[in-house]
């Protein structure tokens, strides 16, 4: 069916970058594979501006991306027209950051809200072709907050399934430093990389398992960082082994190897890289703490990256209408 569509109107939507804390399972021996858990952080963020027109067309930084998204999705539901949109602000890409997801997700969001249709975050996804591997950032998108998603089931392509979902606490800090890096891990090359990573052993998938269900989610509920911390560094350097050979090492060499060892040595409760990186992170407590971390973290970067600071999001993607 065609949609209709809806009176001149544009559609805003705000969508926040997200912190990846590390894969459950690279095995698969249940029949699933991947599996994963992370958090929203408001900074950096996407904001797209969607109105309707009568064919596809993109401003701003990641045009390209735009409509390549826009396509995806008429593929999958036909519209009555197209839609121009403006990217007024990106999530770093290639940082690990999920900013294809985001800037997919809300690509598809608008366009449903400009054409009034109703589909689940799983169906956004997958009309633009993300969460092929992690459903994290769907699920973050859809909810923000702390999310923990099941894994891809074997010969399905549907979105991986949401087990939990928790705000985090808000008197916690995330302190995110990017390095500046030519050479990014995306796309065909990351799967690639994944389609030749050794499974690794059946300990370090129990173990992970473990440290997630009896040591990062109940410390989240009790509000204990110190013990959310350990669990998670520890979850990152099993993780960095599986990864090691891939890239290099159990972090991204260079200036994201560093970080994540200076900011343990600095104070951080739990450090890690997410996704690829190059982006990693330090959870501190309160802003005072924030802000030294913040510091060291720049004095280490001398200038060749961004370190954002703040809050964790535990609020979903932002979308709002105004006249056209």
């Amino acid at each position: 069916m065609i949609a209709v569509p809806r009176p001149d109107h544009a559609v805003f939507v705000e969508a926040p970058a997200r912190l990846h804390f590390g894969m459950l399972d690279l095995r698969g021996d249940l029949g699933r594979r991947f599996g994963g858990i992370g958090a929203a952080i408001p900074a950096p963020s996407l904001l797209l501006e969607a109105e309707r027109a009568d064919e596809l067309e993109a401003i701003g930084p990641e045009r390209a991306r735009v409509l390549e998204f826009a396509r995806r999705f008429q593929a999958h539901h036909p519209l009555a027209g197209g839609a121009r949109f403006h990217v007024h602000r990106a999530i770093p890409a290639h940082a690990g950051l999920g900013s294809g997801t985001q800037l997919a997700l809300a690509v598809a969001r608008a366009l449903v809200e400009l054409y009034e249709l109703q589909l689940s975050p799983p169906a956004l996804a997958q009309a633009v072709g993300r969460a092929q591997r992690s459903g994290v950032g769907t699920w973050i998108f859809a909810l923000g907050g702390l999310v923990v998603e099941g894994g891809r089931r074997e010969g399905s392509d549907a979105a991986a399934p949401l087990l939990a979902r928790y705000p985090m606490p808000e008197e916690w800090r995330a302190v995110v430093a990017i390095p500046h890096r030519e050479e990014s891990v995306s796309g065909e090359a990351e799967a690639r990389l994944f389609a030749h990573l050794q499974p690794p052993p059946e300990r370090d998938v129990e173990r992970v398992a473990h440290l997630v269900l009896m040591g990062m989610l109940p410390a989240l509920v009790e509000g204990d960082i110190d013990a959310f911390g350990r669990a998670l560094t520890e979850v990152q350097c099993v993780n960095g082994r599986w990864f090691a050979a891939a890239q290099g090492g159990p972090f991204a060499p260079g200036a994201s190897a560093e970080l994540v060892r200076a900011m343990r040595d600095w104070g951080a409760a739990g450090v890690g890289q997410s996704s690829w990186g190059p982006a990693v992170y330090g959870i501190v407590g309160g802003d005072h703490a924030a802000a030294e971390l913040a510091a060291h973290a720049r004095d280490v970067l001398r200038g060749a990256g961004e370190v954002c600071i703040g809050p964790f999001l535990n609020a979903p993607a932002r979308v709002w209408r105004v006249p056209a």
